[in-house]
């Protein structure tokens, strides 16, 4: 399995956006799946609020942990990735993307329902984790 894979498999086995978008790279480049786990616990669901998508937020977490060490590299694959995605995706705004705000209890009622979280989510993280495998690798 590939780390696009990965990603996919542990978003949908109950992990955050982006948990599973940082954990699924995070041994490659030194840091425990478990440690990748922990620090991306809070960034999912646009931080809590619907913001920058989760699976953006873990991308970029895994390129600074490959180009962390250079601001202008960091800062140049930063907007590579967000340019790159929102190309993509349209966005890289959670409410934007999921046309709801899951900040708010009518929000995350109306992704439920209409299955976002299970059917359009992964798409993302796919999206998310594919563009950073090309980056880094």
């Amino acid at each position: 399995m590939n780390s696009i894979e990965e990603a996919v498999q542990l978003f949908e086995s109950g992990y955050m956006c982006s948990q599973a978008v940082f954990a699924a790279f995070s041994e490659d480049l030194g840091l425990s799946k478990e440690q990748a786990l922990k620090i991306g616990a809070c960034f999912g669901s646009g931080m809590r609020k619907a913001e920058v998508c989760g699976a953006c937020t873990g991308a970029l977490m895994v390129l600074g942990l490959k180009y962390g060490e250079s601001k202008q590299k960091s800062d140049e694959v930063c907007d590579k990735f967000m340019d790159e995605f929102k190309k993509e995706n349209g966005s890289y705004i959670c409410r934007d993307l999921l046309e709801c705000d899951i900040s708010t209890e009518e929000g995350v009622k109306y992704a439920k329902d209409n299955n976002l979280f299970k059917e359009f989510c992964p798409k993302m993280v796919e999206s998310a984790s594919r563009i950073v495998d090309e980056m880094i690798y």
